[in-house]
């Protein structure tokens, strides 16, 4: 039987990461709310438990709580961040605002280098996030780790397998987070390294032919790796009864529909219905400006045109569709109470009412591992290696209202960046590269004469799974001949500007 591990979230933006760090590790895990019933946590069985970050403060009303009885199980727990904090409060510890709080990288030095921490030497990098701190250990506990303003920076029970660290070992920026994950996994509860990405798509494909029947599905289909992969994996469970339909809604990049259905019908055997939707979905954003609105705008035409397509083939009850877990952790609060950044047009920009049931299987990954889904199942790598394009398309990088005309000068722009980053061996370093058309203009001169006209914003950043990232120090000379080719091959142009900023703060894309 395989081993699990259950994760309970608080609501951090990073508990994701906590499930891809422990399936990396290929030990099977689950996410499931704090709030989980303890029936539940029992019927799931988890050979540990590890309690994620969250936003709240657990001194605060209504913040939320551990149920005391998941303690009374007996397994193994590792509380990270605020997961230490509600351990700490819980067990009779003390909890209390920090005087200064600990954002970024932090020198976290070993007091106990036993099991959760063994193999990290006397002194590490580790990553924190926190305004709250333990000021007084619960009876029995002790230290094993602290920074120079969390004197408990990491704790252990003095008998029970009960563990707690106030950073965050499972993003990146903790060097040697991966190494304490391990040790938890490992040496305190024991598992086996046995999951592994064909077992997700043995699970996938049993659940989808489980919950489908007889029935037929349709699948959105961009072209890109995310939706690609869900056909894939829909196809294998289903065969012919899935009936797959490409929109070009006109927000599509230069030359992109007629790659999109070429690609499909050369490395593809599936059935592909494309669909000419581009004159209803800029008129629909006329005037609008609102990120927000737009993408709710463009989700529900999406939808309007599925059904659409749906009737016109017979009733087909579900919708297939490639949403990744980035996208939901942005979208909605999700499994914990975690905030909203942005809506994705095919999460929180559905319609409330539609005629499909949907059908995720890749909801719960990052894209590097559907990437890993892709190449198990043969995708070629000219789609497996495709760099991720908003489901809103241009819409979301023509920052402003989006028209005609501010489209066809940003499809230029972008064909250019695209190019040149191809043309330099840059494409597959970067997790994106892309021009953005910013709603502003520009004094300039050109031949003599004065010029005032649009400014193109070229950003590009590297990144592991897209819930992070850094702009990318992409070489000066290809920088130089984006700007003079954009600035002389694109009418309407006379400035280009380097995105220069990380995620977090800000976000990927623009919009």
């Amino acid at each position: 039987m395989t081993d699990k591990i259950l994760i309970l979230d608080f609501g951090s933006q990073t508990t994701q990461l906590i499930a891809r760090r422990v399936r990396e590790c290929r030990v099977y895990c689950e996410i499931l709310p704090c709030h989980t019933p303890i029936h539940t946590v029992r019927q799931f069985n988890p050979r540990g438990i590890i309690l994620s970050g969250g936003p709240a403060s657990v001194y605060d009303r209504d913040s939320p709580l551990l149920d005391p009885e998941v303690l009374a199980l007996n397994r193994p727990v590792l509380g990270i961040c605020y997961g230490m904090q509600v351990l700490t409060h819980l067990l009779g510890g003390k909890v209390a605002p920090a005087h200064e709080r600990e954002y970024g990288k932090a020198d976290l030095r070993i007091d106990d280098p036993s099991d959760l921490l063994a193999g990290l030497g006397t002194e590490t990098i580790a990553w924190m996030s926190h305004g709250d701190k333990v000021l007084d250990l619960p009876s029995e506990w002790i230290p094993i780790a602290h920074t120079e303003n969390a004197p408990f920076a990491a704790m252990r029970h003095a008998d029970r397998p009960l563990y707690a660290v106030q950073f965050h070992p499972e993003v990146i920026h903790t060097p040697k987070g991966r190494q304490i994950l391990n040790n938890f996994l490992f040496r305190v509860c024991g598992c086996s390294p046995t999951w592994t990405i064909q077992s997700f798509i043995e699970k996938s494909v049993e659940q989808i032919r489980e919950r489908v029947g007889d029935e037929r599905v349709l699948c959105a289909l961009s072209g890109g790796v995310d939706s690609s992969v869900t056909a894939l994996v829909v196809h294998r469970a289903i065969g012919d009864r899935l009936v797959c339909v490409f929109v070009d809604n006109g927000l599509l990049r230069k030359g992109e529909a007629e790659s999109v259905l070429l690609t499909f019908q050369k490395y593809l055997t599936l059935k592909v219905i494309a669909v000419n939707a581009s004159d209803r979905f800029v008129p629909a954003l006329k005037g609008v400006t609102d990120p927000e609105e737009k993408r709710k705008i463009i989700g529900a035409e999406f939808i309007a045109v599925f059904e659409e397509e749906a009737r016109k083939l017979g009733h087909i009850e579900f919708l297939a569709q490639g949403t990744l877990y980035p996208d939901v952790i942005e979208s909605q609060q999700v499994r914990g109470p975690s905030a909203t950044i942005k809506t994705h047009h095919n999460v929180g920009g559905l319609p409330s009412t539609m005629e499909f049931r949907l059908i995720e299987p890749l909801r719960d990954l990052f894209k590097d591992e559907v990437r890993e889904v892709g190449r198990d199942l043969g995708l070629p790598d000219t789609i497996v290696w495709r760099q991720p394009f908003p489901g809103p398309g241009l819409a979301v990088r023509v920052i402003g209202e989006v028209t005609e005309e501010r489209l066809d000068i940003l499809r230029a722009a972008d064909a250019i960046v695209e190019e040149e980053i191809k043309r330099a061996g840059l494409y597959e370093g970067l997790w994106q590269g892309f021009a953005v058309l910013l709603p502003v203009r520009s004094v300039g001169v050109m031949g003599d004469a004065r010029t005032y006209e649009n400014v193109v914003g070229l950003r590009a950043v590297t990144s592991e799974d897209g819930m992070t990232a850094d702009w990318a120090r992409l070489p000066y000379e290809v920088v130089g001949l984006i700007s003079n080719r954009i600035i002389n091959e694109v009418k309407g142009v006379n400035r280009v500007v380097y995105d220069v900023s990380s995620k977090p703060p800000s976000t990927i894309e623009w919009e």
